[in-house]
């Protein structure tokens, strides 16, 4: 069976993709701060689905305790199929006013995290030729609530995964960002049929559809993907250019040695670039 990993698996999101996903017959690695909690949801879901369920114990803002993840995201005898980046954390203060302390704790989960992981698990991808990668960023990285740092975090996730998925190009592995909007839960609430609600079963649903049609971007909902395709022109050429300039260095790697000549540029061992 493959196996996928969860970040943030036992709440919301992250317990919405564990179920789908054990459902589709992937073994899981859960991963979240709680082990009363994570103990909890993997003996549910191994219960209900027969799949193996895995759990790490681990604050991903810790480097010592993420090195675990990253131990089992490289584990060559059980290499990891699907890595489900889904922890997160909002500071809603305004950026000005916020505490330092919340800032880097949100900068650290969100984006140092999520990167981190990210560069663990792509190496063994792409040797075997195939995998794939979700990161779960928001529809506030394109219109920041407030004045609150969150947006910008989220928005470094679209952007990242254009940029990593333009590089992937044609290794057979697959990465998707998925702009979720308002999510009912237990702990956000949400009522009525308003089409800024969305459950987390759509969400999940949404985006495995578009992981499977190849899509890089799934912006769930009628209302989001509405917004989303009138803010994402700009991403969108960016994206066709990064994925363009991606195949032009494939191209200029498989071009014989030869010396350069004046005019050219030059890159030195370290990779600057001197005109």
């Amino acid at each position: 069976m493959p196996t996928a990993v969860i970040t943030g698996g036992t709440l919301g999101l992250g317990a919405a993709y564990a179920h789908h996903l054990s459902e589709r017959g992937f073994d899981l690695v859960l991963v979240a701060r709680d082990r009363t909690r994570l103990d909890v949801v993997a003996e549910r879901i191994g219960r209900r689905s027969g799949v193996i369920v895995e759990t790490i114990a681990a604050d991903l803002t810790d480097p010592r305790e993420r090195a675990l993840v990253e131990l089992r995201l490289t584990d060559p005898d059980r290499p990891v199929e699907l890595l489900v980046n889904n922890a997160g954390t909002e500071c809603p203060e305004v950026f000005g006013t916020a505490p330092l302390e919340s800032l880097l704790y949100e900068i650290d989960l969100n984006i140092v995290a999520l990167m981190c992981l990210t560069r663990a698990v792509l190496p063994g991808m792409t040797a075997r030729g195939r995998g794939a990668v979700i990161n779960v960023a928001s529809f506030a990285g394109y219109l920041p609530p407030g004045g609150c740092a969150y947006g910008a975090s989220k928005a470094w996730v679209l952007t990242f995964t254009d940029t990593v998925a333009a590089s992937l190009s044609g290794t057979g592995v697959r990465m998707l960002a998925v702009c979720a909007g308002r999510i009912r839960s237990d702990a956000t609430g949400g009522t009525g049929r308003s089409p800024l609600w969305l459950t987390p079963e759509q969400v999940v649903r949404s985006s495995m559809t578009d992981l499977d049609k190849g899509r890089t971007l799934s912006t769930p909902g009628w209302l989001y993907r509405g917004l989303v395709s009138f803010l994402e022109s700009p991403r969108s050429a960016l994206r066709l250019t990064a994925t363009a300039a991606g195949r032009g260095r494939e191209r200029c790697a498989r071009l014989p040695d030869r010396p350069v000549t004046a005019g050219h540029m030059a890159s030195d061992a370290d990779g600057r670039i001197d005109r």
